[in-house]
């Protein structure tokens, strides 16, 4: 026989508002990593200062790099001059607005970036930018 108590009896509950809570925290924070992740397509060269340096919108881009000795890489890709015109004319054919953003080494010569330059325009590709460093984030 079971003595009824005064007190009643509280079933077992699952909280869901702290769930909520947690998950929401979880996607906000799955959200801002996520647009803090930049897509890098270009081999890392020391790029030279500007202080007019402005940053531009990097979404459907292609990344040319001219490192110090003068190589070529398109989007990491090792290419050589020829390889590079091939690889231009097929991203202006497969993108409607085309952009193009050259960077190089500060020791790369100078010629090597005007040709590159040359290259692009040839193809008829206007916007390109020429990626530099702020002043104020230049090694000493």
């Amino acid at each position: 026989m079971t003595i009824p108590s005064p007190r009643s009896r509280k079933k077992a509950r699952i909280e869901i508002i702290p769930l909520i809570d947690i998950v929401f925290f979880l996607l906000a924070t799955f959200v801002m990593v996520s647009l803090s992740m930049v897509k890098m397509q270009s081999v890392p060269v020391n790029l030279p200062v500007a202080s007019t340096s402005v940053p531009q919108d990097r979404q459907d881009y292609a990344a040319i790099t001219i490192a110090e000795d003068g190589s070529l890489f398109f989007n990491k890709e090792s290419v050589s001059p020829d390889q590079l015109i091939a690889k231009l004319r097929k991203f202006k054919e497969e993108n409607l607005d085309p952009k193009i953003f050259i960077n190089g080494d500060e020791k790369s010569y100078l010629g090597h970036a005007i040709a590159v330059l040359d290259d692009v325009r040839k193809l008829g590709i206007s916007k390109v930018a020429i990626e530099t460093r702020p002043k104020s984030s230049a090694a000493p």
